[in-house]
């Protein structure tokens, strides 16, 4: 087992397959639908918007509590007593989870934490990196991987697009208007993670096809996103249609591989189905 176990919340999007390669521990976030809450990732998220068409409202999401992490630290700390915990958190100016995560901190000296500004597979990027740094240097210190973090997390860079602006308008994130007029004009909104808030940036005009291969061109240029890998985050509903001309266009930008990421039900609740998004570093 190595020195170091890194952490990361469900919102990260990190996948399970990604999550036991790399020995990444993930947190479940909170999905509320009425009367009953969900862990995030443990259902699929189809029902997200089975919920929405059923009873025309959205489930809430919430970030995790103290009472959510202290399990997680102690059973870690308990199998493996001179491991540390790197926990490298969803953007803590959209959610509770770091604040919680320093209360659950208390008396627990081997726990290290990072905000890193970034959602979604944004953040979920930054998390395999430094899980695979890990691997690959296992006698690293705590402070040599916390530096290494830190410099991914001002590399990575992350946006998404809804494909219309349904649940962000259920959610009180757009008014009416904006979305009668986004829908009328066909406009999708780039959505980017900036200084760990969600900006909406420029939009994007035309059916999703057109919109997503814009979108991949002007953003991978916009900040000379390296070539070796991106990740490709979508939520259900995204068509095959659409799929294949963001495998099309991600090649014909150069990039090496690509890795698709079905998202949690976080990002499902707050983009709607058919939504994509990127994330890559700088170089």
């Amino acid at each position: 087992m190595s020195k170091i176990i890194i952490l990361a919340e469900s919102g990260s999007d990190v996948t399970k397959e990604m999550a036991e390669k790399y020995n990444i521990e993930v947190v479940p976030m909170h999905v509320s639908f009425d009367d009953y809450t969900l862990d995030d990732g443990h259902f699929e998220p189809e029902k997200i918007v089975e919920f929405y068409q059923t009873t025309g409202k959205l489930p809430k999401t919430s970030g995790c509590m103290p009472d959510d992490f202290i399990p997680y630290f102690d059973r870690i700390h308990e199998e493996n007593p001179d491991s540390k915990i790197l926990y490298l958190a969803y953007s803590a100016v959209t959610t509770r989870s770091y604040q919680s995560a320093v209360i659950a901190t208390e008396d627990r000296d081997y726990i290290h934490m990072i905000d890193t500004k970034h959602v979604s597979v944004g953040q979920g990027l930054i998390v395999v990196a430094v899980a695979k740094y890990v691997q690959e240097n296992p006698d690293a210190s705590i402070e040599e991987v916390i530096a290494y973090a830190e410099k991914m997390c001002e590399k990575a860079r992350m946006c998404f697009m809804p494909d219309d602006l349904e649940f962000l308008r259920a959610g009180g994130r757009v008014s009416n208007v904006a979305f009668l007029g986004a829908r009328i004009l066909s406009l999708h909104p780039c959505i980017e993670v900036l200084d760990g808030k969600l900006v909406a940036t420029k939009k994007f005009r035309g059916k999703m096809t057109k919109a997503s291969a814009e979108l991949i061109r002007e953003y991978a240029d916009k900040y000379d996103l390296g070539r070796k890998e991106i990740y490709i985050i979508y939520t259900v509903g995204l068509s095959d249609e659409v799929k294949k001309v963001i495998e099309d266009t991600v090649k014909e930008c150069g990039f090496e591989s690509c890795e698709w990421v079905l998202a949690h039900g976080v990002i499902t609740t707050h983009g709607g189905p058919a939504a994509f998004g990127i994330a890559g570093f700088a170089r």
